[in-house]
């Protein structure tokens, strides 16, 4: 899977799980703040994450990821590392 289908997937994931508003999903965007998720909004992503990727999450791995970038970032990260095993 490539990075343009990674964030393509995440941000549709974002849109219709979450009802994010597509304008307010940039790389620079803080997740809490910005697209307002609360602590059982995590709970949900994770689970949308394990479910739509095929890993698991970790709760302490979520605790790193503040901006949009970063959830790119780790599930690309978590995608390879499952694919090269």
């Amino acid at each position: 899977m490539t990075i343009e289908q990674i964030i393509e997937k995440i941000n549709y994931l974002l849109v219709e799980e979450f009802e994010v508003n597509a304008d307010k999903i940039t790389p620079e965007a803080n997740l809490k703040d910005t697209l307002e998720l609360d602590s059982l909004d995590y709970i949900d992503m994770v689970v949308v994450l394990e479910h739509h990727f095929g890993f698991k999450v970790k709760p302490e791995d979520f605790l790193t990821i503040e901006t949009i970038q970063d959830f790119y970032d780790y599930t690309a990260r978590r995608i390879h590392s499952k694919e090269l095993v």
